[in-house]
C-alpha cells in the first residue's frame, strides 16, 4: 500500500485462505478456512516496520499479525501460533529465549532447474571448489556482496553473532543473537528476506533449500532454546548449584516426546528429507545428548547460567515461527506433564526404534495426521489446514518424473 495510506491506519485485509496457499500457488478446499473465504485484517507489528534498506526506490516492508475481523488472532497464523505458545509461558510465570543459527547457499544464477546450482565467480575468477570451509579468507571472492548484507543487517536491527563458512560448497552460516522468541522469528524471517534481495542486486542467488547440492551438507535453522523466570531473568534450566534442574529434564522429555509427530513442521518439503535423511550432522532422531552433534537434541557445552537444549531438527526452509512455536510447545508440554527424558547417549550410537523419525514428507504427514497432541496444542483446525496445503505440494512433487528415472530405469528391459 502506499505510505500515505499506511500512515492514514487504512486497514489492509486479505482473504483468509492465503494463509494455506500452497508454494505453488494454489490452494486447497475451501473448507479447511471457511466457504466464505473471508477477510482477515493485516495490523502492523509498531515494533517491525523497516525501511528497506536495498531498495530504489524507497519501500518499507511491515511484519503484520493476521487477525480475524472480530479482533482475535487468526489460528491459521503461524506468527499467531508462537503468541500463543509464549503466552502459555508467561502464565506460569516464565519466558522462553531463543536464538537461531541460519545455514545457506550462495550460487551463480540457476536459469535452468534442471541443472546442478553452481557456485558464483568470484573476484579471483575462479569458482569455489569446497575447501574453504572455516577459512578466514573464504568470502573474499563474495566480499561486495557479503559487506551490503552487513550494511543492510545494521540498517535493519538486526545484531548478528558469528558468521562463517561453513562445510558445503559456498554455504556460511549466521547466528543470531539470543532474545524473545517472537522477536527472533521475526528477525530470522527478515534476515532471509535481505539474502535473497541483496543477491538479486549482486546478479547471485541465495538458496535456503534444506538440500540444494547432492553429496554435500545440507542447510539448518538450528533452535537454542532455554527459559527464564519472569522479573528475575533466572535460568531455570539450572539451580544454585549450577547443576541441572527438573525442568530441564522434562523440557527435553516434551521435546522427545513431540518430535516425530512435529516432523513435519520443522521439516515441511520433499527436499527438507533429503538433508535428513542423508545426514551429515543433520540427524533425524529425538536422542538427546551433551555436545554430540549425532543427537536431534543437543545440550551444548556453557556455563550453567547458559544451559540450554539446542533443536537441531529444523532445516533451513523451516519456517521460523512454526518451527520455533512448535519446539517451544513441545518443551512446555513436557513440562506441564512432568516427562522424564530417555538417558543421555555419548559417542557413537544406534537410534532405537522409539526415537526415531519419519524420512519422507509422506510419513510426516501420516504422523502429523493422526497427532492429538498437534492438534491439542495448535487447534484441529490449523493442523488440518497446514496438512491440506502439504499434501498438494506432494502431489504435485509426485506428477513429475525426475531426470534420475529417466537416466536410471529408461534403459531397464
Amino acid at each position: 500500500m502506499t505510505a500515505e495510506g499506511f500512515l492514514e491506519g487504512r486497514r489492509l485485509q486479505m482473504a483468509r485462505g492465503v494463509l494455506l496457499q500452497c508454494i505453488m500457488g494454489g490452494y486447497p478446499p475451501a473448507r479447511f478456512y471457511g466457504n466464505e473465504d473471508g477477510d482477515l485484517a493485516l495490523n502492523a507489528d509498531p515494533k517491525q516496520i523497516h525501511r528497506l534498506p536495498w531498495s530504489k526506490p524507497p519501500r518499507a516492508l511491515a511484519i503484520c499479525d493476521a487477525d480475524e475481523l472480530s479482533g482475535e488472532s487468526s489460528r491459521l497464523s503461524t506468527r499467531g501460533q508462537l503468541k500463543a505458545v509464549i503466552a502459555r509461558y508467561a502464565a506460569r510465570g516464565l519466558a522462553p529465549v531463543v536464538a537461531t543459527e541460519m545455514e545457506f547457499f550462495v550460487f551463480a544464477p540457476n536459469t535452468d532447474p534442471t541443472q546442478p546450482f553452481q557456485p558464483p565467480v568470484g573476484l579471483d575468477g575462479r569458482r569455489e571448489e569446497g575447501h574453504s570451509a572455516f577459512s578466514v579468507s573464504s568470502n573474499n571472492g563474495l566480499r561486495p556482496f557479503f559487506n551490503e548484507v552487513y550494511e543492510c543487517m545494521a540498517a535493519l536491527g538486526l545484531p548478528r553473532d558469528t558468521f562463517m563458512h561453513e562445510m558445503g560448497v559456498s554455504q556460511f552460516e549466521i547466528n543470531l543473537l539470543h532474545g524473545d522468541p517472537l522477536l527472533l522469528a521475526d528477525q530470522t524471517f527478515l534476515f532471509k528476506h535481505l539474502l535473497k534481495e541483496v543477491a538479486l542486486k549482486h546478479h547471485l542467488t541465495v538458496v535456503c533449500m534444506a538440500k540444494p547440492l547432492a553429496h554435500t551438507p545440507g542447510s539448518s535453522m538450528h533452535i537454542h532454546q532455554s527459559i527464564v523466570e519472569t522479573g528475575t531473568g533466572r535460568n531455570v534450566f539450572s539451580d544454585d548449584a549450577g547443576q541441572p534442574t527438573a525442568i530441564f529434564r522434562h523440557f527435553i522429555g516434551g521435546q522427545q516426546a513431540a518430535m516425530a509427530d512435529f516432523t513435519a513442521l520443522f521439516a515441511p518439503n520433499v527436499n527438507s528429507y533429503q538433508r535428513l535423511c542423508h545426514p551429515y550432522a543433520s540427524p533425524n532422531n529425538a536422542c538427546w545428548s551433551y555436545d554430540n552433534r549425532a543427537a536431534g537434541l543437543r545440550i551444548p557445552a556453557s556455563s550453567p547460567e547458559a544451559r540450554r537444549v539446542e533443536n537441531r531438527l529444523p532445516g533451513a526452509d523451516a519456517n521460523p515461527y512454526l518451527a520455533i512455536a512448535a519446539s517451544l510447545a513441545a518443551g512446555l508440554y513436557g513440562i506441564e506433564n512432568e516427562l522424564e527424558p530417555t538417558p543421555a547417549i555419548q559417542g557413537q550410537f544406534e537410534v532405537p526404534d522409539s526415537l526415531s523419525l519419519p524420512c519422507t514428507l509422506h510419513a510426516a504427514l501420516e504422523r502429523l495426521t493422526r497427532s492429538q497432541l498437534a492438534k491439542e496444542l495448535f487447534g484441529k483446525e490449523f493442523i488440518e489446514g497446514y496438512i491440506a496445503s502439504k499434501t498438494m505440494e506432494l502431489s504435485s512433487f509426485l506428477d513429475e518424473i525426475t531426470p534420475w528415472e529417466r537416466r536410471v530405469l529408461a534403459t531397464q528391459a
